[in-house]
């Protein structure tokens, strides 16, 4: 304890400046060439974001770019312009989503000021937010949380698990109308998608 009281007394500087970060963001390719991906999200020379949990394996032939990834909106419901409630579900995650997804709530991202809300029953939900690999005990969770929820509802499907699997993992068996890549995702990314799939303008 002694190192961190004369720490404290003499002022120690042990960080001059946050670093500079760049990962996760779209690639671009630098330097073509055979490249070993786990997760299959580069293949025939492409790069798959929806596959892609930045591990940093193909740094040799890919760079980021600084630009935020893109989400996918397949189906917009205008509905829910003026409120839009969630119901989260994890079927298996690591948890970075949800600390992701949750932030949106704070004074940073203020998902209220969009008319966005969470909700605890999929009964009074607008839209199921899967996140995860889908663990078998998960599966009829799953499908109850769906049917318990009013039409018209939206899928929206939040990182690479959800997705596509991710390292190990099988995604879970339902079609997403709302697709966000990441491992995890930006709260930004997060909010985007959710406002332009409620109907509304991009923020």
């Amino acid at each position: 304890m002694n190192w961190f009281l004369r720490g404290i007394k003499k002022g120690v500087v042990t960080e001059k400046r946050f670093p500079e970060v760049l990962w996760p963001s779209t690639l671009e390719w630098r330097e073509k060439g055979e490249v070993k991906c786990p997760t299959g999200a580069i293949s025939g020379g492409e790069w798959y974001p929806n596959k892609c949990v930045f591990c940093r394996h193909c740094e040799t032939a890919l760079s980021p770019t600084g630009k935020p990834l893109g989400f996918k909106v397949e189906k917009e419901e205008p509905t829910f312009k003026k409120s839009f409630y969630l119901y989260p579900i994890d079927v298996g995650t690591c948890g970075g989503c949800n600390v992701e997804l949750r932030l949106i709530s704070s004074p940073q991202y203020d998902m209220t000021r969009f008319g966005i809300f969470f909700t605890n029953t999929p009964r009074h939900a607008d839209a199921l937010v899967v996140m995860g690999v889908l663990s078998p005990r998960m599966e009829e969770v799953l499908r109850r949380a769906y049917d318990a929820m009013p039409e018209p509802k939206l899928i929206i499907l939040l990182g690479v698990c959800a997705l596509s699997g991710g390292v190990m993992g099988v995604p879970p068996d339902v079609r997403g109308d709302v697709l966000i890549p990441g491992c995890p995702p930006t709260p930004e990314s997060i909010l985007r998608a959710l406002v332009k799939a409620k109907g509304g303008e991009g923020i």
